[in-house]
């Protein structure tokens, strides 16, 4: 559970034990327990809709990835966290900062077709790195930027059929047009490398979780204790 992802729900609900028969404060640390777990659930909650309405198309990993420690009789406190995967890209979106990036550069694709979260799906680039018409590097551009990416190179379809590992003939092919670049086609960036992004959004996981434990834990306490003394009556 990492740190700045964490929240922790408790109460000072043993007061109100005071002065109480002995069967209903033997209900008591049950009650409280179960006041805050109530809390400690709508904030958890709470923190799946701050996701969803501030990250773009967010994942299924990511929105399943606040969980609860729920509170018990012996120790009154719940904690609401952030996975540590999670918690791990999604930082800088509480504290600031630029995207947290899984490889050493940002990879932006341009020519490759994408999840439907936006991402680029597991394990394409090992594979494109297994083609033998893609390279990885800088190329120079005619307007003399330089480019750090994946890489297609044109293949004549005419003269030259491209095999993967297991004898297959490869599809997705850069086909080489022969107009371009004095007849040796033009090279397509499939993936451009580049720097961490800056975060624009930012979720406010404290405040958002501050904000529903103000506004719920004297009211779930007051229920939760309300029934436990209900039972004791009966």
């Amino acid at each position: 559970m990492a740190g700045l992802m964490t929240i922790r729900v408790t109460s000072n609900a043993r007061d109100l034990a005071r002065g109480l028969n002995d069967f209903i404060q033997r209900q008591v640390p049950f009650a409280i327990a179960q006041g805050i777990n109530r809390t400690a659930q709508r904030v958890a909650e709470g923190e799946e809709e701050n996701l969803a309405g501030t990250l773009v198309n967010p994942s299924p990993f990511t929105m399943n990835s606040v969980g609860v420690k729920r509170a018990k009789k012996s120790s009154p406190t719940a904690v609401v966290y952030m996975k540590d995967i999670a918690a791990g890209y999604l930082e800088p979106f509480e504290t600031g900062g630029v995207h947290k990036l899984n490889s050493r550069a940002l990879l932006n694709p341009k020519n490759l077709r994408l999840n439907q979260y936006g991402q680029l799906p597991r394990g394409t680039l090992a594979a494109l790195k297994g083609r033998p018409d893609v390279f990885i590097g800088a190329v120079k551009t005619a307007s003399g930027e330089t480019i750090n990416g994946v890489w297609q190179r044109p293949t004549n379809t005419k003269r030259v059929t491209l095999l993967n590992a297991r004898g297959k003939r490869l599809g997705k092919l850069n086909k080489l047009d022969a107009t371009q670049n004095n007849g040796r086609g033009k090279l397509k960036l499939l993936i451009r490398f580049g720097d961490a992004l800056p975060v624009k959004q930012h979720l406010d996981w404290g405040k958002r979780a501050k904000q529903i434990v103000d506004q719920w834990i004297d009211r779930d306490l007051a229920e939760a204790l309300g029934a436990a003394m209900r039972t004791a009556k009966r």
